[in-house]
């Protein structure tokens, strides 16, 4: 009770308590229930005027509350896994309870015991997830993407790391770190990895001097040997290191938890500290994009591509737009100009169209989701039940 609330229940009690009036009669009298009365006047009889004060309604016990020490085990995940650079976040933290315990709390479980505690700050403004607009490859070995970091040793040597990842299931398929790389490292590296793993169909990387020989009007070691392996080699748009997404995340990820060990004095120790983290991630590590399974045993799941083989190229291309009158926007598509349905409900709104092949998907332009769909060459409309 407060306020107003508090000042009633001091009327109520006197009326009934001093001037003797029957409880039916003034719960009557102020539009209040008679059992409400009885208690306030029991709670002043027992308490005095202390016991009018405003009370907190939270439950005395909660039976459904994470034990303190789940919770404790929790933060302790939590630091153990941002101390050794690891990913810490509420999915992965669940993925390391799993192994310990059978009573292991959900995901949003474990995210609120984290925001409880302080080690997360809620963003409820930040752009959803369902926004971001991913390709991948649809088989393992269909697409394999290299590039080069740089990384510092003990004594300030600026030595560098040639990674390759596999598309589809993000597997680390090789990690070399060199003083300077040179063509036949890279030839050299991409075999060791084809031969633990399967030669790709198509390698995707930057336009780096070492990969990618076209200005010079040249071809690389790389490029002469993936051509007589029949193997397909593409390259990234110039400035645009988006096109190979995946193989910069993966070097963000591997220099977080660099970070956090001890600066490696000689190239061999560095390689072993690489060693050590790609084998965690590839087999122990649940991958958020692979829905929670280890990048190892998405690769392990599928068939394998192969040089030579098919490799999908679909159109992608980003288009704006505003839902119309009718709850429509519009897609010229093999020359033929197709209205997809949205909701007449988003008239006037801005969106974007991120067209990938057929894949299409119609996003606010604050990141809102609102139509997801393949389209359907056959029909001019598409409905919002075509989807």
């Amino acid at each position: 009770m407060e306020g107003a609330a508090v000042d009633l229940a001091r009327y109520v009690v006197d009326a009934v308590v001093l001037e003797g009036r029957s409880m039916r009669e003034v719960a009557r009298a102020h539009g209040v229930s008679k059992s409400w009365v009885s208690v306030l006047v029991a709670r002043y009889r027992q308490g005095g005027d202390r016991a009018l004060e405003a009370r907190s309604r939270r439950p005395h016990t909660t039976p459904r509350r994470t034990p303190d020490v789940v919770e404790d085990e929790i933060v302790e995940l939590r630091k153990t896994l941002l101390e050794e650079g690891f990913d810490a976040g509420a999915e992965t933290i669940r993925w390391h309870l799993s192994r310990r315990r059978d009573d292991v709390p959900s995901v949003s479980t474990i995210w609120r015991v984290l925001c409880r505690r302080g080690f997360v700050t809620p963003e409820p403004k930040k752009r959803p997830r369902s926004s971001f607009v991913r390709f991948e490859a649809a088989l393992p070995n269909e697409c394999w993407q290299g590039d080069i970091t740089h990384w510092m040793l003990a004594d300030g040597t600026d030595v560098e790391i040639l990674d390759f990842i596999d598309d589809h299931s993000r597997l680390i398929v090789g990690a070399t770190a060199r003083f300077v790389t040179k063509a036949a490292h890279v030839v050299a590296t991409f075999h060791d990895a084809a031969a633990r793993y399967g030669y790709p169909a198509s390698v995707l990387t930057d336009n780096g001097a070492v990969f990618n020989a076209r200005s010079r009007k040249g071809r690389t070691a790389l490029e002469i040997e993936l051509a007589s392996l029949g193997i397909v080699y593409k390259h990234s748009r110039p400035y645009h290191p988006q096109t190979c997404g995946k193989i910069e995340r993966w070097h963000q990820t591997l220099k977080r938890y660099l970070d956090r060990q001890p600066q490696a004095c000689t190239i061999t120790e560095l390689q072993d500290q690489l060693d050590r983290f790609v084998a965690y991630y590839n087999e122990q590590r649940p991958h958020r994009a692979r829905d929670r399974c280890t990048p190892r045993q998405a690769f392990d799941a599928r068939d394998k591509a192969r040089p030579g083989s098919p490799v999908a190229k679909p159109h992608f291309r980003v288009r704006s737009d505003r839902v119309d009158v009718g709850g429509n926007v519009s897609l010229r598509h093999d020359s033929k100009l197709f209205h997809i349905g949205v909701g007449r409900a988003h008239k006037g709104t801005k969106v974007r169209l991120y067209i990938a092949g057929m894949e299409i998907r119609i996003v606010t332009l604050d990141g809102k989701l609102i139509r997801r769909l393949t389209l359907d060459p056959t029909r001019i409309y598409q409905a919002r039940g075509n989807t």
